[in-house]
């Protein structure tokens, strides 16, 4: 460092008595800030050296007695009797393990321990995972269906089953020479990770298959007959066991998701296990009263309609709804009423209408028994006319 080294308790902030633990606790914590390889800071890599220094004085014994009783020149006097001040030691392995580049490689860049070295080789020649669409009716999606699927995957090559070797022997690997392992430099450090060639089993192909180039796979396209349970939802998805792509070195294949996408239906719309629907019916059978089919997912059913029933009212069945393929027990179907209005009415359809609207009327021109009909044969459209009538009186308040 230039200038003057600062005080290794103070690089490390921890008080004179610090225990073994509270210094490895304190150099873990700032090793792990100033790493050069995640702190981009462009002093990091000079305050990571000094935290370095610092840890490796304090952590050993001797050195640190002789630091606390002449300072720096008690460090130098044993330097230079011969010794390494520093030692030979690897400050990193006494708290993470024996190997330096383990513990950086694990928290910089996703794991590559050498305790792990098997568990990654597994995870890297697994097959990767799949995932397609299906499109369904609302039908098929309540009732459950079987859909055949095309899925173009990376499969074991049917030349040499998967082993990448078309006489079956292998040789030890030139890149790692058989450790399964290669050490690149990231930053100040080399670190280990899987040999890019064997995938970590420290074993090539001795005559690499023809077929599938010693990589033991080949693209193919294959069919599933994908088995669709009753009661899926839109944005459901179905998972299909080892159906992905071929894993290598015979690790497992991965696995296909199975996206469900219902379309929107004609007469219905789903919200959970409910069904929702509009059902149109006539001014007669509006103010009269009587029976209107209604569709179901089961079939037709007849039901009731109340006399003089207002449009916009909504009539539950239920059970008539959804059984999810996750419950027990079915949703409701429910019908909003809509009275319809007629239309392309003739002349004479016409007059019995304007006679009929006298009728509610109350037959007569006096205001008053007009206002009574109304009150009598359409009390909406009387409260309506008295509220507009409230608001003009007081605007002109």
């Amino acid at each position: 460092m230039a200038g003057a080294k600062r005080d290794y308790y103070e690089v490390l902030g921890v008080a004179k008595d610090a225990d073994e633990a509270a210094i490895k606790r304190a150099f873990k914590r700032l090793a792990i800030k100033y790493h050069p390889d995640h702190n981009k800071d462009p002093d990091a890599g000079e305050k990571f050296r000094e935290i370095n220094e610092a840890y490796q004085v304090l952590s050993d014994p001797e050195k640190r007695r002789a630091y606390d009783q002449f300072g720096f020149e008690g460090l130098n006097a044993a330097a230079g009797a011969g010794g390494n001040p520093f030692g030979s030691g690897n400050p990193f392995s006494d708290i993470f393990g024996d190997r330096f580049s383990d513990i950086f490689s694990d928290m910089f860049t996703g794991g590559s321990g050498r305790g792990n070295a098997q568990s990654r080789r597994e995870a890297a020649d697994r097959g990767r995972d799949m995932r397609l669409r299906v499109e369904l009716s609302l039908e098929e999606a309540v009732k459950g269906t079987t859909k055949k699927v095309n899925v173009r995957v990376m499969d074991a090559c049917p030349t040499c089953h998967g082993s990448g070797s078309r006489n079956g022997k292998t040789k030890t690997c030139p890149h790692c020479n058989g450790r399964g392992q290669t050490m690149v430099q990231q930053g100040f450090f080399h670190v280990s990770q899987i040999c890019p060639y064997c995938r970590g089993t420290g074993q090539v192909p001795e005559d690499p298959c023809p077929e599938c180039s010693g990589t033991g796979r080949v693209q193919r396209t294959k069919t599933l007959n994908v088995k669709i349970p009753a009661g899926v939802d839109n944005g459901d998805r179905i998972r299909l066991t080892g159906q992905g792509e071929g894993g290598i070195n015979g690790a497992p294949n991965g696995d296909l998701f199975v996206d469900v996408l219902v379309r929107p239906h004609e007469l219905f719309e789903r919200n959970g296990n409910d069904l929702y629907c509009t059902l149109p019916i006539s001014f007669t059978t509006a103010a009269l009263g009587g029976q209107v089919e209604v569709p179901t997912l089961d079939g037709r059913i007849n039901v009731t309609i109340r006399p003089e029933t207002q449009s916009g009212i909504t009539m539950r069945l239920a059970g008539k709804g959804v059984r999810s393929y996750n419950s027990l027990g079915k949703g409701d179907l429910y019908c909003r009423v809509i009275v319809e209005t007629p239309v392309n009415l003739n002349e004479e359809q016409k007059d019995l209408l304007r006679r009929l609207e006298s009728s509610l009327n109350g037959g007569s021109s006096d205001p008053d028994k007009q206002a009574k009909a109304r009150s009598a044969h359409k009390p909406k459209s009387e409260s309506f006319l008295k509220g507009v009538k409230r608001f003009f009186d007081d605007l002109s308040k």
